[in-house]
């Protein structure tokens, strides 16, 4: 059933040089990337720090929208929709999100089952558009002529198990339409071919008539958009603000708000980077930096948006490497320290041809080791900011 509306793909999105030396990016490696993942509590803490914005928010009908600017493996999003069920129970929900990874998508995709069964009246829209397009559902460079491959899944069943059943069979749908290719102006991914997956019950197709977007279109505006770490640290506030930030505000419906968490690289995980490169900081752009950046591209077209960057006490959270309580002490395993050097380079994105010498050498892991010690393990720090719009 896959469909194609006849829009355009745009040329390569301007996102500055600084990526172009490095032809493979460090997010791009899968292992080190799951092994982040499910050796800090990063996703547990981000979807408690969203899931706090959730009570203010005032959908409207037909369906409460939400947009994830980066799905990843989909452990935030699942974790998100747990807790807006548990508050709008009866709302539909339209659920938009932009992921350019096939294997992440197919992981997210292992984790909706659940929500499908527990919250029938749901839509799940999963498209690799950029960040400039994915809002909108439609890529916006005319002068191009590849046009937007669309899938309309209508999942059978009532379970759990027959809706992952159904998902595991669209494997064939990613090979084809989440492939990538490398960016030699910035060395990031790009789509090879702008893909949108569009799922939902079949048993509730008549009462989601009105949510499911037309091909071609999306939903007028997002009740929340959720932009966790969504851009490379190292950018300027220019370049976030142009290519991801603006955007996505531009996205949001009236009285919706857009939560942005990025790392502050003021934690012990930054501590660890320093013992081995002294003058790396690649966290380039505070969150009022960032606001600064969004006042003076969107205040003379969108005066309508409102900023807050929040005091410290509910903007900072911190996040930490998962360790037993006995398990910082004198001797420190190996695997520990491993995982502890991974997430350290994670988050503050060292690219794997930096690493080359530091890791045939050895020292990193007695860095590591000091490091845990004093701190009684690693952890890091995170900040959130909130860009609301205004009702007319």
């Amino acid at each position: 059933m896959a469909q194609a509306a006849k829009l355009a793909v745009p040329v390569e999105p301007d996102a500055g040089s600084e990526g172009a030396k490095h032809a493979f990016r460090f997010f791009d490696n899968r292992e080190k990337y799951l092994m982040f993942v499910t050796t800090c509590s990063e996703k547990w803490e981000v979807a408690q720090r969203i899931g706090r914005e959730i009570p203010f928010l005032k959908p409207t009908p037909p369906a409460l929208n939400l947009f994830d600017a980066g799905v990843g493996d989909g452990t935030v999003l699942t974790r998100v929709l747990r807790n807006l069920h548990r508050q709008f129970p009866a709302i539909p929900f339209c659920v938009v999100g932009k992921e350019i990874s096939m294997e992440d998508v197919r992981l997210t995709l292992e984790k909706l089952p659940d929500r499908f069964q527990e919250h029938p009246q749901l839509v799940v829209v999963i498209t690799n558009l950029y960040y400039a397009e994915s809002p909108l559902l439609r890529v916006n460079r005319p002068e191009t002529k590849l046009p937007v491959k669309r899938w309309d899944i209508a999942l059978e069943g009532s379970t759990a198990h027959e809706f992952d059943e159904q998902v595991r069979g669209l494997g064939p749908i990613l090979a084809e339409g989440w492939q990538t290719k490398t960016s030699e102006k910035t060395g990031n991914p790009l789509y090879v071919q702008p893909s949108i997956l569009v799922l939902y019950r079949k048993d509730r197709a008549f009462p989601l008539n009105n949510v499911i977007p037309p091909e071609g279109c999306a939903p007028s505006g997002y009740d929340l958009i959720i932009a966790s770490q969504p851009y490379r640290a190292r950018l300027s506030a220019e370049i976030k603000v142009r290519n991801v930030l603006g955007p996505l505000a531009r996205a949001l419906s009236p009285g919706g708000r857009m939560i942005v968490i990025q790392a502050t690289g003021n934690d012990p995980g930054m501590e660890l980077i320093n013992a081995v490169w002294e003058e790396e900081f690649p966290f380039a752009t505070p969150r009022r930096d960032l606001i600064a950046g969004m006042k003076a591209a969107l205040d003379s077209s969108h005066n309508d948006l409102n900023y807050d960057a929040l005091a410290d006490d509910d903007s900072l959270f911190r996040y930490d490497l998962h360790a037993l309580p006995d398990e910082i002490g004198e001797s420190i395993g190996t695997s520990t320290l491993l995982a502890a050097w991974n997430a350290a380079t994670y988050v503050a994105q060292i690219e794997d041809d930096r690493m080359v010498d530091v890791l045939r050498d050895g020292d990193y892991l007695e860095i590591a080791r000091d490091v845990l010690k004093r701190h009684g393990g690693l952890w890091f720090e995170d900040e959130s900011f909130l860009v609301t719009r205004g009702f007319a």
